[in-house]
């Protein structure tokens, strides 16, 4: 029986696992490309052979994702894979239509042949789309287990930028780990509040390797907390399952793949974000969670806001700069920044679209529904830079940063600027604590 030549498609993350997980020792199939979407200048690299195994000395190019009708013909591909996150149905069936047409057949991997099992009890954190509230919530979780005593590393879904080879396996335990792995303002973003908080986090690109180092942690691990990314279900198999859905877009925990994938495999859900929610969203979400998974246990839950210094807002024309991601393939229309500055008295939200230079235009043209606010796009030095110009450029008295990290600290920000923080506030019962004692008791006993 002759191979099945297999395409990957992408986005520098859950398409490498599945790849390591499944495809790299197996000799009944041949991947032959990678194709990569929503990763700036990912494409035209290589998946490097040191990573890639025996099978693959020369390593496996990664191409554009708008080249697939091309290469599947030419590589005579039976297969594409779609291995990314937080796309609604839509697209990713305009997608099967688009290999469908070209001759190969399309799947949709599941967690069976992609799961890696632990050593240590694991609690997984997803979400139905990027930008409900995870990160806030894993670190609530890090804290009541914290609390009791317990180890706990952090395992990050991947965001593997840059030198692949060199991000097989990354430990950040301190502020200089991210100077040190040369990370975007993306992976800071995700590892800093962490380490803030005196956990150990690891991420990378081969996580069976990860797994494996994080449970023989030189400090001890007594707990594995996957902190997970985009809406993409977990790389290594749950003891605990907790996914966050948002109210502020209704519908879309059913709607968004692999979104719902999380929703129906979750025994806990977090309604985030009922403080500034409408009340017929919050309970359209609360009848959606009923219909699909009746026997998870619903928290709910307030994403809570302070201020630095709400000086620099009060009376103030100001720009806010809100987590990138979140504003792009997330769709949101606001982040922690815009209820900041509504909330502490800003005069004006000033629009810096008129100001946008390089990169940073090039994203509102891309992603035009990001209107009114600055996404912190900061996938490499050059981006970085055009951050900072736009910034600059930008006619504000003062700066609002709704971003998880101090971004005065990694770019220059010439204007007054003050840091909005955001933190998971449980309203009830069960909240956190409860869903978490029994869990803790096996950990003990």
């Amino acid at each position: 029986m002759s191979q099945r030549k297999i395409i990957i498609i992408g986005a520098a993350g859950r398409d490498f696992h599945n790849f390591n997980t499944y495809y790299r020792d197996n000799p009944d199939c041949q991947v032959v490309a990678f194709t990569a979407a929503q990763i700036p200048d990912i494409a035209g690299r290589k998946y490097p052979a040191e990573l890639a195994g025996s099978l693959y000395p020369e390593g496996i190019p990664i191409y554009e994702q708008a080249e697939l009708p091309r290469l599947i013909k030419d590589l005579d591909a039976d297969e594409c894979v779609f291995a990314y996150s937080d796309m609604p149905y839509k697209e990713v069936m305009h997608i099967s239509a688009i290999v469908n047409a070209a001759g190969a057949d399309f799947t949709l991997m599941g967690y069976k042949n992609t799961m890696l099992k632990s050593t240590k009890p694991v609690i997984a954190v997803g979400a139905v789309r990027t930008g409900c509230g995870k990160s806030q919530t894993t670190r609530r979780i890090a804290e009541v287990l914290m609390a009791h005593s317990l180890k706990v590393i952090a395992i990050r879904h991947p965001m593997p930028y840059g030198d692949l080879v060199a991000q097989k396996v990354q430990r950040f335990a301190a502020i200089d780990d991210l100077k040190k792995y040369s990370c975007t303002i993306e992976e800071m973003e995700e590892y800093e509040p962490h380490i803030a908080r005196g956990n150990v986090i690891y991420a990378g690109v081969d996580y069976e390797a990860i797994l494996r180092a994080a449970e023989n942690d030189p400090d001890g691990c007594d707990v594995i907390l996957w902190d997970g990314g985009n809406n993409d279900f977990p790389f290594y198999k749950p003891d605990l399952m907790v996914t966050v859905v948002d109210p502020h877009r209704p519908g879309h925990e059913l709607s968004y793949y692999p979104g719902e994938v999380t929703l129906r495999i979750a025994d806990v859900v977090v309604i985030n974000k009922i403080d500034s929610a409408d009340f017929d969203n919050i309970q359209t979400v609360r009848r959606n969670i009923e219909r699909v998974n009746p026997d998870a246990t619903v928290i709910d839950a307030a994403s809570t806001i302070t201020v630095d210094d709400p000086d620099v807002i009060r009376g103030k024309r100001v720009l806010v700069i809100e987590d990138g991601p979140t504003l792009t393939h997330g769709e949101m229309g606001i982040g922690a920044g815009i209820v900041a500055a509504k909330r502490f008295g800003a005069s004006e939200i000033v629009d810096p679209k008129p100001y946008a230079v390089g990169k940073i235009a090039e994203t509102f043209r891309i992603y035009p529904h990001v209107k009114g606010l600055l996404p912190a796009m900061g996938y490499g030095e050059e981006q970085m830079k055009d951050l900072a110009a736009t910034i600059e450029r930008t006619d504000c008295d003062s700066v609002i940063i709704g971003t998880p990290i101090d971004l005065a600290r990694v770019i220059k920000i010439d204007k007054p600027n003050t840091r909005v923080n955001y933190s998971l506030q449980e309203i009830g019962h069960p909240d956190m604590e409860d869903v978490l004692t029994d869990f803790i008791k096996k950990i003990k006993n």
